[in-house]
């Protein structure tokens, strides 16, 4: 099974730039050890299954929370596929190839 999950989590009581608390989720995933992307609007984390990409969120939450925040906000996308793997990279590579030349 290959769990894509798209989120974004941030504080809400902390000022305009959220980056410090950001960078700490980051920074839990990659030590994590999981498949990520990092993009300007969210991260894209690869799993093998729902619970663990749900753990993933709560640990995120979790991160804020001993950071002192009062007021997250979080929105989530999920897209689960049975017999599938390296969806991560995988997906983009099959757009790639379709598309020749043409930069993205």
């Amino acid at each position: 099974m290959s769990v894509l999950l798209e989120f974004a989590m941030f504080p809400t009581d902390k000022g305009e730039s959220v980056s410090p608390y950001v960078s700490q989720i980051i920074k839990m995933i990659h030590d994590g050890g999981s498949e990520y992307q990092l993009t300007p609007m969210g991260t894209i984390i690869e799993t093998e299954s729902l619970s663990e990409a749900l753990k993933l969120v709560e640990s995120a939450y979790q991160v804020l929370e001993q950071a002192g925040c009062d007021r997250v906000y979080s929105s989530l996308k999920l897209d689960i596929r049975q017999g599938k793997s390296n969806r991560l990279k995988g997906k983009v590579e099959s757009v790639r190839d379709k598309i020749g030349d043409v930069r993205c």
